[in-house]
């Protein structure tokens, strides 16, 4: 990689609103999480990481569910970071809603928005807004393709079968520069990567398991698809979970109990079974959960990154209940130490 590739290389924060605890291992309010939040994304931009995108839920164990509110929040006391969701749910909202929200942050914040469109990884969304889960594929298929066609910010005619028609219908407000940065979040399907594609959308991977060499398919998938559809193939970005302390050793000890929680909660929903410390172990070691010490993290990332020849990496952090003072520390960490170290790893790797 070139010294002006390396540089072009963004890195972010993603955070699901996860229930933080304090000194004394109480768990945080939704709305001190929310809060812990806001200190979280202050913090980012004064030390001068990329993009801060913020996960929508709608469970218990996440405090966030309006993305682009809470980004408004952080608007207001920030300059430079991009303000992204990580994802909005697209299958059960309103396109036309969901450009609004999204133009009126990209005014406030003087251009930072960025929305991440995704089908939902958790369902929790679709019986609360009444939708219908058998309807998962056409919901998110005929949105998109709305969407695209907001982003045009000209009228629009549309018709689907999931949402009333539109007939010459114009939304505001627009945005300044005419255009709402917009992303597809992306968690293992190929037909998502080709629907990108089609639209000429960018791409973000969520890989939060296994190896992520195993999403270099998906990666040519999308060029070649844009390559027949005669789009632009964009530069492709990633997020994986992780947490940064002083030493490995600390960093497991602080995120294995609370991973666990969180992977537990959520695996009784799901089928799954009680996850192990050896399978956290492998997945630190040899898949995809950045923890660790700084230079640990580091040469993790660098190893992903120059593997899939991704342009941007977002760590997700906090991962369950976590100490709100610990999760300060990794962005401190991951901003000061982690980046710079990152860049470095790879222009020693491309000389």
């Amino acid at each position: 990689m070139t010294d002006k590739e390396i540089a072009k290389i963004k890195f972010g924060l993603d955070s699901f609103g996860d229930i933080p605890v304090d000194e004394n291992g109480k768990l945080f309010t939704h709305a001190e999480a929310i809060r812990q939040v806001i200190k979280e994304a202050v913090l980012a931009d004064k030390l001068g990481i990329d993009v801060i995108a913020l996960g929508e839920h709608h469970r218990p164990d996440f405090s966030i569910s309006s993305p682009e509110t809470v980004l408004a929040a952080i608007a207001g006391q920030t300059k430079n970071i991009k303000l992204a969701s990580g994802v909005t749910v697209l299958s059960s909202d309103d396109p036309v809603r969901v450009f609004e929200r999204f133009s009126t942050l990209d005014a406030v914040s003087n251009g930072r928005a960025q929305v991440i469109l995704g089908r939902g990884s958790f369902t929790e969304s679709f019986p609360l807004f009444g939708y219908e889960l058998t309807d998962y594929e056409t919901l998110f298929a005929e949105k998109i393709e709305l969407f695209t066609q907001l982003l045009k910010e000209k009228p629009v005619t549309w018709q689907g079968t999931k949402r009333a028609p539109l007939d010459n219908a114009d939304v505001y407000p627009k945005t300044e520069s005419g255009h709402l940065d917009t992303l597809v979040g992306v968690g293992g399907s190929p037909q998502s990567m080709v629907r990108a594609a089609h639209y000429g959308l960018p791409v973000v991977l969520a890989i939060i398991g296994g190896s992520p060499e195993r999403f270099v398919p998906y990666i040519d998938l999308y060029k070649r698809a844009a390559k027949e559809f005669g789009t632009e193939a964009h530069p492709v970005g990633m997020h994986s979970p992780g947490f940064i302390a002083d030493s490995d050793k600390e960093a497991r000890d602080i995120a294995w109990p609370a991973h666990k929680k969180n992977f537990d909660r959520i695996g009784k929903t799901r089928g799954w079974s009680p996850i192990t410390r050896d399978h956290f172990i492998n997945e630190v070691e040899n898949g995809s959960l950045y923890i660790g010490s700084v230079e640990t993290v580091a040469q993790k990332i660098a190893k992903a990154i120059k593997a899939l020849g991704v342009q941007r990496f977002d760590l997700v952090y906090g991962g369950g209940p976590m100490p709100a003072s610990a999760r300060l520390k990794m962005v401190q960490l991951y901003g000061e130490k982690v980046i710079p170290r990152v860049r470095e790893l790879l222009a020693e790797k491309s000389e």
